[in-house]
């Protein structure tokens, strides 16, 4: 986060005044993390840490829970459930904690799933909504991918309030990465525009784990875990063969803590390559020749590669984006199998480079157990925020706790893995791999 934010920028936006007294009929108002009602005033240290002597910096974030009074009056609201971009495991726990949080807790009874991301709310594309109940997602969490289809891309704030209306939407949930949460920011301040009632609530969905804000995102261990399984296939293959490689390409785009925490739950990675940390193909100490150098003494090697590294090197790579915005990449794991192929040719080292690519794979199973409860605290927590009123804003986890982020500071920037920190610290220890 820039130092130069200001509080007043971390104030989250309310639709007004609370006046319904919330049917969560919840003990006390302690608002100390207990389960209680949470106070608005209730504040996370945005950075904790300080030296002995040192006054605190008092820059925080809006904590998130149940209010005891809420916006909205449950048999009159209308909500409704996104979700957008690739796909990632815990979307259908997340539409599944949402409804039965809405139904079960709060005593709401009209809830639509939209369909095929930001389409279903342009008439004019997509295709109309369904109807959702806590029956209807009962089992959808043991499914991978989304019950409601996704699309990337953008619509018309414009016609995309003017479908909220008519259908008398008063409160939606757009479950997605930074472009979607872009998307949901252009839907609130149309909205705002027009002061109509209708809150905007976003629940961050990557799979890369890379959304300012937000310590860790829903799929993120899910996918390290699939990750593991196909490095340890690798790791197979290479040491079945004189002189293996096995070389696996994850998923990152812009930040490598995929192929970090992967690299360190396998433990059988000799080079993790990064986008935040470029590295050299070619020279004495360039990965082919430290490649080389590996085979000689071990005779295989892994190599695991995240899908934005090594850019740099691929001089006919796209120079477009996707439809939600994101820099599309060249295929760095197939131009570094060639590449190694074409170096221990030209030096005489005979070698058998097996190439992994499980990234759809990944992205399409079902959230494991850790993601599974970290979905269901973002979907309630989502739900909580929305019947208060509160609006442009996401639902994010700091210091483990459940936060407000306002969407128009939490978008338009990502996290990324930081090379003198702890878990890349870790990588080089395990990797042995020296700095580039």
């Amino acid at each position: 986060m820039s130092v130069s934010l200001t509080q007043s920028q971390l104030q989250i936006p309310n639709l007004g005044p609370r006046r319904v007294a919330s049917p969560l009929e919840l003990s006390t108002t302690l608002g100390d993390g207990r389960g209680n009602y949470m106070l608005d005033d209730m504040r996370l240290l945005y950075e904790p840490r300080l030296r002995a002597g040192e006054e605190p910096d008092l820059l925080s974030l809006e904590v998130g829970g149940p209010r005891e009074q809420i916006f909205f009056r449950p048999e009159e609201v209308k909500a409704a459930i996104v979700t957008c971009g690739g796909l990632c495991p815990g979307l259908n726990n997340v539409i599944r904690g949402i409804v039965q949080e809405l139904q079960y807790n709060y005593g709401v009874n009209h809830v639509l799933g939209i369909r095929h991301g930001y389409q279903g709310l342009n008439p004019a594309e997509g295709r109309p909504p369904i109807k959702l109940d806590a029956e209807l997602v009962s089992s959808i969490h043991h499914q991978g991918g989304t019950i409601l289809g996704t699309s990337r891309g953008p619509q018309e704030p414009r016609v995309t309030v003017d479908f909220l209306a008519a259908e008398g939407i008063n409160l939606l949930f757009c479950i997605g990465g930074d472009g979607t949460q872009r998307g949901a920011h252009a839907i609130a301040a149309e909205i705002s525009r027009r002061e109509l009632p209708i809150a905007v609530i976003g629940i961050p969905k990557t799979i890369d784990n890379d959304i300012k804000f937000c310590y860790r995102t829903f799929g993120f261990f899910t996918a390290v875990a699939e990750a593991e399984i196909a490095i340890d296939r690798a790791h197979v293959e290479a040491k079945s063969v004189l002189n293996g490689v096995g070389l696996v390409k994850l998923m990152g785009r812009e930040a490598g803590f995929i192929a970090a925490a992967a690299t360190l739950a396998s433990g059988e990675v000799n080079f993790c390559l990064i986008p935040e940390e470029p590295f050299q193909l070619e020279g004495e100490h360039g990965l082919l020749a430290r490649l080389q150098h590996r085979l000689a003494a071990r005779e295989h090697a892994v190599i695991v590669v995240a899908e934005g590294a090594g850019q740099h090197l691929l001089a006919d790579r796209p120079r477009d984006c996707d439809a939600s915005g994101n820099q599309r990449h060249g295929d760095i794991g197939y131009f570094l199998k060639t590449q190694i192929e074409s170096f221990c040719r030209a030096e005489g080292v005979p070698v058998s480079v097996k190439y992994f690519d499980p990234s759809y794979q990944i992205r399409s199973v079902p959230a494991t157990a850790v993601d599974s409860l970290l979905c269901e605290r973002f979907a309630r927590g989502a739900v909580h925020a929305g019947m208060a009123g509160k609006t442009d804003a996401m639902v994010a986890l700091w210091h483990d706790q459940l936060v407000h982020v306002p969407l128009v500071v939490a978008t338009g920037q990502k996290k990324q893995l930081d090379v003198e920190g702890e878990l890349w610290g870790s990588v080089l220890a395990v990797t042995g791999q020296e700095k580039w």
